[in-house]
């Protein structure tokens, strides 16, 4: 099916040159981390919890002829006999495997086609006004943003792999120094009113729509909780007091016979963590991860503090007392780089906390971006005036699923999918995620 271009897209828009940037280092990550993966394990299904990696490939390209090709009225590669195969919603991870999938080579190829098209399209798109998927280049940044959501679930799937010597690869690996000292101790967040939310072009449907909530002083640790605060907390029994936990997670806690975060085991005095197959000692002064929402939680209460709401968490990240509206980033409107956050490709593990003291936030805090997703205590819902755009699966679907909101990031997340307002959702029994938090509490 094709679309006849009009007078006008005589002109190429603004947003196409980050379009085809975006697109083009999303394929390549893609490409990277397939190519460093025996075919053996890309077919495998390592997890329930996770798709055979083969499927995440099909998965990205019938989506990009969906919501690109197809709903903007192009020629597509298919006949959309692989839409239902491809659903993320008909088929739960746990089924992927038993299904007529793509081989590798077939997804690989079939990704291949569906890009060249949207590529051959991409120059001509100049239409800025009417049509919403194409309004500031969304429906590209959307693909781009998925493409690389993805990966981070790739790479989230290969660390599930014990018999694997895989480092992932990163584009330009960069080196950080080692912070001075460890970022520890809290910041006050002052209370008042705030824009909570984004209608940024490339911003999701569950960002918008910006509007203004009110919240009283509250204080946050000023970096994430690091292995070494997490590991004294397991050391003192945390795992084993009813007390620390609520009710639902002290029976999970029960019930996959939870000790300690995932990924960790006990080595004489200390401990060693797992990363992508290779067994190495715990860095202590690097945020925790692979800790589920009911872990979060219990530490919080061991420590006397809470885990903060998503609307803390964004105020700490982008109130500025000059600033209305608040900022992108934690450190203003520069986007992200190798001094301010841990994001791809800037390494393939968590950095010791304050490790990007540029990347503060006008309240203090550090590592707000990047390192690792943070929890929160908020359940995922609509914001006041919330529009399903452009599907319902993408965000209403999830409501009112007894999941919880994630905020800031992790070091798999590349910039173009992450802000400071990005909603991130899962089950509070999660683990496999590169997920840790942060406490906050009354001021």
């Amino acid at each position: 099916m094709r679309r006849h271009p009009s007078s006008r897209r005589a002109a190429a828009a603004p947003w196409v040159d980050d379009a085809r940037r975006e697109l083009t280092l999303a394929r390549e990550r893609l490409l990277a981390l397939v190519q460093a993966v025996p075919e053996s394990e890309l077919v495998h299904q390592h997890s329930v919890l996770m798709s055979p990696p083969v499927w995440d490939i099909a998965h990205v390209a019938n989506y990009e002829e969906q919501w690109l090709l197809r709903a903007l009225g192009h020629e597509t590669v298919s006949d959309g006999g692989l839409d239902s195969l491809y659903d993320a919603l008909r088929h739960p991870r746990h089924v992927r495997s038993r299904l007529p999938l793509l081989g590798v080579g077939q997804a690989l190829a079939y990704a291949a086609a569906v890009r060249e098209q949207t590529l051959a399209h991409l120059d001509s798109e100049a239409e800025t006004g009417p049509e919403p998927l194409v309004q500031g280049g969304f429906v590209y940044g959307m693909v781009a943003q998925h493409e690389q959501q993805h990966c981070e679930t790739l790479l989230a799937t290969l660390q599930l792999v014990t018999r694997l010597d895989l480092a992932p690869p990163l584009a330009d690996p960069v080196r950080i120094a080692a912070p001075p000292a460890p970022a520890a101790g809290e910041v006050l967040v002052p209370g008042g009113e705030f824009i909570l939310g984004s209608d940024a072009p490339w911003s999701y449907d569950n960002e918008r729509p910006a509007h203004r909530v009110t919240l009283p002083d509250f204080l946050v640790d000023r970096s994430p909780v690091t292995n070494g605060a997490f590991a004294a907390f397991v050391e003192d029994g945390g795992y084993r007091r009813s007390a620390l936990w609520s009710e639902a997670g002290w029976r999970h806690r029960l019930e996959a016979g939870l000790e300690h975060p995932a990924y960790w085991r006990a080595a004489g005095a200390g401990w060693e963590r797992r990363r992508f197959g290779l067994w190495e000692p715990l860095s202590t002064a690097e945020p925790v991860v692979h800790v589920s929402f009911y872990e979060a939680e219990a530490y919080a209460r061991w420590v006397g503090r809470r885990l903060p709401s998503e609307a803390e968490w964004e105020k700490a990240a982008r109130w500025s007392p000059d600033a209305e509206p608040p900022r992108t980033w934690p450190w203003g409107e520069e986007p992200p780089g190798p001094a301010r956050a841990n994001l791809w490709p800037v390494a393939s593990h968590p950095l010791p906390a304050g490790s990007f003291p540029a990347g503060v936030s006008a309240a203090g805090a550090l590592g707000l971006i990047g390192d690792v997703w943070e929890w929160t205590a908020s359940d995922f819902a609509p914001y006041p005036g919330f529009r399903a755009f452009p599907y319902p699966e993408y965000s209403q679907a999830f409501f009112g699923t007894g999941q919880m909101v994630l905020r800031g990031g992790s070091w798999a997340v590349a910039p173009v999918a992450m802000r400071s307002s990005f909603r991130n959702w899962d089950f509070p029994t999660r683990r496999q995620i590169f997920a840790g938090f942060r406490c906050a509490r009354d001021a």
